[in-house]
């Protein structure tokens, strides 16, 4: 396992080496968009284990590892000894012995962690209920596609849920000094060792804020990214009713998003919900960058595997 480096949290890697996952992920986009795939992972093979469900997540990682010349193999619960009970250590030391490398989906950091420290191959943590490293990668790349390469100019607003992608919209203003805004409800907000954590960053860095309120009206003002997601996660459904009055006031609609900066376009991770966090004339409207996001998956997730694989 020695030098070996894992990828659990944004935080795991630098400044300099997220603003270089943006520009080799254009270059790989606009390589494919010519018909020109890069083999640089040729003959490498993941081990991808989801115990959450997933399409935007294993889609983009199978086609990734395949158009840069190396393989995938999906684990799920159903499909595997996971499911009966086998310890993610074990689950670990086996799959090290196989691949070059580990994503994994699932539902607690601390899974994420073990497999990590269990496995002497590179582990990518594709979701968990804490952090959501990988999609933050391509949101930024989307900034980075649209604001001609500068992610740091543009003012940030998450509205909803203090969950896993606020949790790495935070993480992201920490490493990269955002001013970052997030609106939650008062029982619904983010931890806050991982918010005082980042404004420790963004103190050190002398650039960058992170401010939390309560009124989304407040945080959409003149903003120029505006992100949500929706309000119960994986795991929560059976919240779905009372999140809902909690989060009355929420969705991101057009009166809402007209409060925002004139040329401001709005993010989210998906699956939507429409008419709940955000509405269909939003997400499907001119302002939306959501499905621009969800093809740069494929494109970030490569420049992502060929810095911890290649």
């Amino acid at each position: 396992m020695t030098g070996k480096r894992d990828f659990l949290t944004l935080e795991a890697i630098s400044a300099d080496e997220l603003e270089g996952l943006f520009v080799r992920a254009a270059e790989l986009k606009a390589a494919r968009a010519r018909g020109e795939l890069t083999h640089t992972l040729a003959g490498k093979v993941v081990g991808t284990v989801f115990e959450k469900a997933s399409t935007r997540t294993r889609v983009s990682f199978e086609v990734g590892m395949f158009e840069l010349g190396g393989h995938a193999v999906y684990l799920s619960q159903q499909g595997t000894q996971i499911g009966r009970g086998e310890p993610i250590e074990d689950l670990a030391r086996v799959l090290g012995g196989y691949t070059d490398g580990i994503v994994v989906r699932t539902f607690g950091q601390e899974r994420a962690e073990r497999l990590a420290r269990w496995a002497p191959v590179p582990v990518i943590n594709g979701l968990t209920d804490l952090v959501h490293p990988c999609q933050l990668i391509a949101d930024l790349f989307t900034v980075y596609e649209r604001t001609g390469g500068n992610v740091r100019a543009p003012r940030y607003a998450w509205i909803g849920d203090g969950n896993n992608m606020a949790h790495s919209w935070i993480n992201a203003a920490g490493i990269l000094g955002l001013d970052l805004v997030l609106a939650c409800p008062e029982a619904y907000q983010p931890h806050a060792a991982i918010v005082d954590h980042a404004r420790e960053r963004v103190r050190a860095l002398g650039r960058g804020r992170i401010t939390m309120v309560r009124d989304p009206r407040e945080a959409m003002r003149d903003v120029d990214v505006v992100s949500t997601d929706v309000w119960a996660s994986m795991g929560q459904e059976d919240e779905a009713a009372i999140r809902n009055l909690a989060f009355a006031g929420y969705c991101v609609d057009e009166e809402l998003l007209a409060t925002a900066a004139k040329d401001a376009f709005v993010l989210h991770c998906l699956p939507a919900h429409r008419g709940e966090e955000i509405t269909a004339g939003v997400i499907d409207g001119p302002q939306s960058a959501v499905w621009q996001q969800a093809e740069n998956r494929l494109h970030a997730q490569k420049a992502l595997l060929e810095l911890f694989l290649g």
